[in-house]
């Protein structure tokens, strides 16, 4: 799978959006509608930070696993979970809200092995019953040595377009860019029991950059 995103400053799914507000403003100028103008040139300037696609420097070694998105860790919970992996395993939920960086990145080098969308609610991302109840996308990949990784785009509130550019049979490369989220949501990482940690809750991270464990 080619990373679409690289060397692009914003996501493509944002052009239309910045191009517009950019239009707007434009209009606004020209007629000498003063207000309007610059509250458009704000709003063009908010879109385009919203769909910003900054490089990172993705962290080298083996059974890493970096965070896939940008936000704040507001959950790291065993549980078991029920609809892809079937086992216990360790969730780590991190919240992006409207201000973080929303493209999506893969959290672990190997192989997707399925991608399944999810129709539902849009309940606050930030509430635990959004893992369930909200719409959603996920991805499980299988490493190298055969570990599962689960990783899940979670719309929230506001967030209402959940894009993945992935399939199954695509392999998955550590801190490439997979999709996005518009307009504030979610990522749950589910990994194996008896991952080495290197999060904690409140913590905030870097999606590709920020190591959340290491897989035994």
């Amino acid at each position: 799978m080619a990373d679409r995103a690289v060397g692009v400053p914003f996501a493509k799914e944002g052009i239309p959006f910045i191009g517009a507000a950019a239009g707007v403003t434009l209009l606004a100028g020209l007629l000498g509608w003063t207000v309007a103008a610059v509250v458009a040139a704000l709003l063009t300037l908010f879109v385009s930070w919203f769909f910003r696609n900054p490089a990172r420097v993705v962290p080298q070694g083996p059974r890493l696993v970096v965070a896939p998105g940008d936000g704040k860790v507001i959950a790291i919970e065993e549980e078991f979970e029920p609809r892809f992996l079937k086992d216990r395993s360790i969730r780590l939920t991190i919240f992006l809200n409207v201000f973080d960086v929303h493209i999506n990145r893969m959290p672990c080098d190997g192989v997707v092995e399925d991608v399944q969308y999810q129709p539902g609610l849009f309940v606050v991302a930030s509430k635990p019953e959004a893992t369930l109840t909200n719409e959603q996308n996920a991805l499980m990949i299988r490493t190298v040595e055969g570990v599962k990784v689960l990783c899940v785009q979670v719309a929230g509130l506001i967030a209402r377009r959940i894009v993945c550019w992935v399939s199954p049979k695509d392999r998955a490369i550590r801190g490439e860019r997979f999709g996005l989220i518009r307009f504030g949501s979610r990522m749950d990482t589910f990994v194996p029991i008896g991952t080495s940690l290197r999060v904690a809750v409140g913590d905030r991270v870097k999606g590709g950059e920020t190591i959340l464990g290491e897989l035994r």
